[in-house]
């Protein structure tokens, strides 16, 4: 057997079985868990895991087919919160994953979408984007990233500060915002994935080489290899009862491929779409996990007499969402797949941190839609938004009055954003502008509402839509008017002979809003609750277990309901 060739994870479990097995006795006996300071009652180690684009219901649309110490070893020993809401709108990868670490909204900590116009100056920023920062890892430039856009604390900085530095904090996603973001200011280090060399990367603002556990991991080629075996379904196609058939006109298929179906020949497709292809299968969150675990062994996570802590998102399940929708055969594979690893995970750290000495969490920076021609062939109203199109016939308008053309410089966002350094130039009155905009939105029939950020506080808009527009409403980077669309509106995201492909995300709408959040493991009560939480209250909760001040921006409250008293 070649060694290197088997997924770390695979490798670590192994190694840990037999001296685990010897320590059986002493593990029964964890269900008081001795504390990782002799101070302050706390976990070894807490793990969030982020899996970007799972809808609340997906616990349960598959939950027939989980096995016992997936998904479910989370629901029925852990702590469910069955009706967790994001507090703000728009819902992006960004944001999301800020909210939950920061315990804040983007009208305070400043990550206003995955990219957002700063309207002093009008130039679009990418939310972790930071030229002043080299790649390591890599010769790419994917590696000019760290969290300084970023505005307030997060838990992780909270937990550094309060033990004087000493715990470790560690960010992995592939996506890297989804690793820098939540790990915050103060991290040991994040890691994402650069399409180009096949590594694992991070940039100078935390290091200036990688560790040669994170080295070895790279030199074992787990990218390539995982491609190699290709995609096919995890049991027959016929057994997926909870999707729409193998091949339809919601789906995007795969350049090179004939039809959005199930095998898929990575082993193929990679030779020319690069080792980035592995983002859009299952393999992208088995390969996350690996590199999870050769940081818990390379780093000593939870081996110290303070906490530590791994802050973990799952990109792929966005990628397979956005490219396939959610009801495809693909999307029920990537959960019944990533229940599978999340198994292998945790009885992974069962036996390397010990069962009852650690705290994990798990939830979403946001949902996702029903593609928009599947709702409609149901007879359910739905449709795509063409925001490239309406910018036009906007600039259009306002040039037919003002004798002035690109007043607006784009919808991202799902709003409006002025061109304030034309505007400012010819001393156009701003109110006068934002109006004709208002009110050219609203004699569209599928837009909702059209509000003017400025004054969202006193729009007429029903609770609680109107306190997630205040709290996305960013005055330095948001633009100037939300727009909302009718339910089932968004905009476009693929096109196929059929329609639309595949699916999107970024409204207020339950489909969007509605996010999983399981809390399991040391100091964790047993059971659920029904009751409204919010993305907010995530981070005060993990505040409030560790003993710990809550990040300096958070708005949320401790969930009381989840910790042990």
């Amino acid at each position: 057997m070649k060694i290197k060739h088997l997924p770390l994870i695979v490798l670590a479990f192994s190694i840990i079985t037999a001296s685990a097995q010897v320590k059986k006795k002493k593990e029964i006996t964890t269900t008081a868990a001795p504390s990782a300071s002799t101070e302050i009652p706390r976990p070894k180690l807490v793990v969030g895991i982020v899996v970007d684009q799972m809808r609340w219901d997906y616990l349960y649309r598959f939950y027939a087919r989980y096995q016992s110490n997936g998904f479910k070893r989370l629901l029925n020993d852990g702590f469910s919160c069955e009706n967790t809401q994001v507090d703000y709108i728009p819902t992006f990868t960004g944001p999301g994953h800020n909210c939950i670490y920061t315990g804040s909204v983007p009208a305070i900590h400043g990550i206003a979408g995955n990219d957002f116009i700063v309207q002093a100056t009008g130039k679009s920023i990418y939310c972790a984007a930071d030229t002043s920062v080299q790649t390591v890892g890599s010769t790419s430039k994917a590696g000019q990233m760290s969290p300084r856009n970023l505005l307030v604390t997060t838990v992780t900085d909270e937990l550094r500060l309060a033990t004087n530095f000493r715990s470790k904090v560690i960010g992995i996603a592939l996506k890297d915002r989804g690793g820098i973001l939540p790990a915050g200011h103060t991290a040991n280090a994040a890691y994402w994935f650069d399409d180009k060399s096949g590594n694992w990367i991070t940039s100078t603002y935390y290091m200036k080489e990688l560790p040669q556990w994170a080295k070895d991991f790279n030199d074992q080629k787990l990218a390539e290899t995982y491609l190699k075996l290709d995609w096919g379904s995890l049991y027959p196609i016929d057994t997926y009862l909870q999707s729409t058939e193998d091949n339809t006109k919601y789906e995007g298929k795969f350049k090179g491929t004939d039809a959005p179906t199930l095998p898929v020949k990575t082993s193929a497709l990679y030779k020319s779409a690069g080792l980035g292809l592995i983002r859009s299968t299952p393999y992208g969150n088995t390969f996350t996990l690996d590199m999870a675990v050769a940081a818990i062994n390379g780093e000593q996570l939870g081996q110290h007499d303070v906490t530590d802590f791994l802050a973990m998102s799952l990109s792929s399940p966005d990628y397979i969402g956005h490219q396939f929708g959610i009801n495809a055969v693909e999307i029920e594979d990537t959960y019944l797949r990533l229940d599978r690893d999340i198994a292998n995970f945790l009885t992974y750290l069962d036996a390397k941190i010990g069962k009852g000495n650690y705290t994990v969490f798990l939830t979403a920076d946001h949902g996702a839609a029903h593609n928009t021609a599947f709702l409609s062939d149901h007879k359910i109203p739905a449709d795509v938004w063409d925001e490239h199109s309406e910018l036009s016939n906007m600039n259009k308008m306002l040039l037919d009055k003002y004798k002035v053309d690109s007043l607006i410089i784009g919808l991202d966002n799902y709003q409006v954003n002025l061109n304030y350094r034309i505007i400012n130039y010819l001393h156009l009155d701003e109110d006068a502008v934002k109006k004709d905009c208002i009110s050219y939105l609203q004699k569209l029939p599928y837009v909702m509402f059209a509000v003017d950020l400025q004054k969202a506080e006193t729009a007429a808009v029903p609770e609680p839509l109107r306190t997630r527009i205040v709290n996305g409403y960013n005055r330095k980077n948001s633009g100037a008017i939300q727009i909302i669309l009718n339910p089932g509106w968004f905009t476009g995201h693929g096109s196929g002979d059929g329609g639309p492909t595949g699916t999107t995300h970024g409204t207020w709408n339950p489909y969007d809003n509605h996010i999983p959040l399981v809390f399991m493991g040391w100091g964790i009560n047993h059971g659920s609750a029904a009751r409204e939480t919010h993305m907010t209250d995530i981070a005060p909760t993990i505040a409030a277990l560790l003993h710990i001040q809550a990040p300096n921006g958070c708005i949320g409250v401790p969930i009381s309901e989840v910790i042990k008293k």
